[in-house]
């Protein structure tokens, strides 16, 4: 499984590539890339292997926000609509035939994002080389069609019958052409002698008065994709977080293989704890655009190990404490450490979990490693902090 919450116009600076690059000892030194994200608007990106689980689950979370910024049904319904339409696309085809055996480097992605006053949809999977002509011929016919002629074109389709074994003919792609009212923009990456990647972006005006949008640079997507696949990034969301988002999180990494059955538990225990902690305690800016405390949080593979990282908006004023929490708790052997719970747990003249540290003391006894930190001056009344537990 593959997940990523993110924004493009941040990438299309190379020298903050190049600058991660010099800060990759540490890997939560990403930093450079979540600074880039706060400034943007919510994007989510999911890329691995499409069950309906996993698609219900991207709708649900794209929902609970739509909603929570007041979109319109009107301009939700037909944001649904077109990503039901590439869901069901990438299903169908991330498998090709004689390559059912796709690395996680070629298997599906589907990015929705909140970019020049639209949202954005791209889909991307594999295609044998000698689907190549065939798409691009069709392609090239949707987008030369005006919308009545699309709805024509759907009809003589509908009624060719030519409908493949993986249940489509073209239909998929008509009929995001006509929802959308604009054209869909695409491009194909050699992976080999035999396959290519397909990426098809599609894009819906926010305004009433939609204007069709003329260009939109898919190699942003592109570059995206590579990034994540060489840092091996599984999961990121950048948004406001609130208790549905939350658990719509939550439930997509239920559906996925995070290896043995313990470490699946351990590692979805230390994210529960870790986002919880932002929900609870993080530093709520524009609460009502953002539907919840402004957070980055991502998973990431290193070997065999899992690594989680959040990060949230911090009172300056709060430093000091979180500091000395987190380095003392790091300070403890095992034993020690849970002497210091069971204290902190009876210690009946703070009631108040935040105030007692218990958060950071179960993410430290749930992760089994020490958690690590990096805390980044915002202004003068916030900074920034990035938590980083390894399972």
């Amino acid at each position: 499984m593959y997940c990523f919450f993110t924004n493009f116009p941040y990438l299309r600076n190379v020298s903050h590539f190049d600058f991660m690059e010099k800060k990759i000892e540490k890997e939560i030194n990403e930093l450079t890339l979540f600074e880039g994200l706060q400034r943007e608007d919510l994007v989510y990106v999911y890329r691995g292997i499409f069950s309906q689980a996993i698609t219900d689950s991207i709708i649900a979370l794209t929902e609970n926000n739509l909603t929570l910024v007041g979109e319109s049904s009107k301009l939700k319904k037909r944001v649904f609509s077109i990503m039901v339409e590439c869901l069901q696309n990438i299903t169908r085809h991330q498998f090709v035939d004689g390559h059912e055996d796709v690395s996680g480097d070629q298997s599906g992605m589907f990015v929705i994002c909140n970019k020049d006053n639209s949202y954005q949809m791209t889909s991307g999977n594999v295609v044998n080389k000698e689907a190549i002509p065939h798409l691009t011929e069709l392609l090239e016919k949707v987008n030369s069609l005006d919308k009545e002629s699309l709805k024509l074109y759907y009809k003589q389709v509908l009624e060719d019958g030519s409908i493949s074994s993986k249940g489509g003919a073209g239909l998929g792609l008509i009929e995001m052409a006509r929802k959308s009212g604009n054209k869909l923009f695409y491009s194909f990456e050699k992976i080999n002698e035999a396959l290519s990647y397909f990426y098809m972006n599609t894009s819906i005006s926010q305004q009433l008065d939609e204007v069709p949008i003329d260009f939109i640079d898919i190699q942003d997507v592109v570059a995206l994709h590579k990034f994540i696949l060489k840092k091996n990034i599984t999961l990121i969301f950048n948004g406001g977080l609130n208790q549905k988002s939350l658990m719509d999180i939550l439930s997509l990494i239920n559906e996925q293989a995070l290896g043995s059955l313990e470490r699946k538990k351990k590692t979805y225990n230390a994210m529960v704890e870790l986002l919880q902690n932002v929900v609870k305690h993080g530093v709520k800016l524009d609460e009502e655009k953002m539907g919840g405390n402004p957070v980055i949080f991502f998973i990431s593979q290193n070997g065999d190990d899992y690594v989680l990282s959040a990060g949230n908006y911090i009172l300056n004023t709060s430093i000091s404490r979180i500091e000395e929490k987190i380095n003392f708790l790091n300070s403890l052997e095992n034993k020690e450490l849970d002497d210091y719970y069971v204290k902190c747990l009876l210690n009946f003249d703070v009631d108040n979990s935040k105030e007692a540290g218990l958060g950071f003391i179960d993410l430290r006894m749930k992760s089994c490693h020490k958690l690590q930190y990096e805390i980044t001056p915002v202004n003068d009344t916030l900074s920034f902090l990035l938590m980083q537990v390894t399972v």
